[in-house]
């Protein structure tokens, strides 16, 4: 069959890479697609400090690592080519279905499907983000930092993205205002402690944004504190919005269950509903969000998969 593959990979951050690594290392013949490049949140990760065997090491510098041993394991990558459409054939197996995998560029054919897509930036989902949206407003620091150089701007968030990547900006602009809806923040203490002793950060506690508003590109924000009502308007050259995840899943909704929160359930070897169809990394319910266990997800998902592949060759011998 053409474009056959033993193990399909959907999705080419931590944990799909680490999948890739795995399976092409069991003999597995394996692809992985992506619609963007390879390193999904790690090419927005300016600096990482708890990845095992690393004291300090970019995200992207990882990401290019993770990638280089995937392909010397044997794994083909494909980036920029998105999956559109998931089918299941049942006709040669009533129990274990042959995964049709189509995308912007063709069609394959898997008996294992691994979903490692990863999650996408939330929205804070007030009047001017979209308009102003790569003219002021980002939501990757590492990206865009550089165009804010001695400039004003704030970030919006409380959580580890967020005093993670304030730092990166502080070092590159004027000052920061970190915005934050609680009185307190959700993020590491030493992330809490490393953003308290920059100088060029100022806090702005129990307060949102209301609106964004500038002309041809953004000029000042429009803040509301929570407790006490008060509006009050802050000028800045850019904001960036680190204020969680979503997934994207929807083609993948018929083949799994998911969660009340929009995250895939699986048991503790990555499987999902459907046979031959496991879920990986920040897309799986229980999560920790971490890049370790994404990693240790993929892992686990692929030894898995070789057992399954194996089992479905024995079954066809006897």
């Amino acid at each position: 069959m053409d474009n056959y593959y033993d193990v399909i990979i959907v999705g080419a951050g931590a944990a799909g890479l680490t999948a890739a690594i795995y399976a092409s290392r069991l003999g597995l013949k394996t692809i992985i697609f992506d619609k963007q490049f390879p390193g999904g949140q790690l090419l927005l990760t300016d600096l990482i400090e708890n990845y095992p065997g690393y004291i300090k090491v970019s995200g992207p510098e990882l990401a290019n690592i993770m990638t280089k041993q995937a392909e010397i394991a044997g794994a083909i990558i494909k980036t920029l080519e998105e999956v559109e459409k998931i089918e299941l054939d049942y006709t040669q197996d009533k129990e274990n279905p042959l995964k049709i995998v189509r995308t912007s560029n063709g069609t394959y054919y898997s008996n294992v499907l691994i979903i490692a897509a990863g999650m996408t930036h939330k929205k804070l989902g007030v009047e001017g983000e979209d308009k102003f949206a790569g003219k002021g407003v980002s939501y990757c620091a590492l990206c865009d930092g550089a165009f804010f150089k001695g400039k004003d701007v704030a970030v919006v968030g409380g959580g580890n993205s967020a005093l993670q990547e304030t730092p990166f900006l502080a070092n590159i602009v004027n000052k920061v205002y970190l915005i934050h809806r609680r009185d307190k923040f959700r993020a590491f203490k030493y992330l809490q402690d490393r953003v308290l002793s920059l100088p060029n950060v100022e806090l702005i506690l129990d307060t949102v944004v209301e609106k964004m508003i500038g002309d041809k590109k953004l000029e000042k924000l429009l803040l509301k504190n929570v407790k006490t009502g008060e509006y009050k308007e802050l000028k800045v050259d850019g904001v960036f919005i680190f204020i969680g995840f979503q997934t994207k899943i929807d083609i993948f909704k018929e083949l799994v269950e998911i969660d009340e929160y929009g995250f895939i359930k699986t048991d503790e070897r990555m499987r999902t509903k459907t046979n031959g169809v496991f879920a990986v990394g920040d897309v799986r319910s229980g999560s920790d969000k971490q890049l370790v266990t994404s990693a240790a997800d993929g892992a686990i998902a692929a030894i898995t998969a070789f057992e399954y592949i194996s089992s479905l060759k024995t079954t066809a011998n006897t």
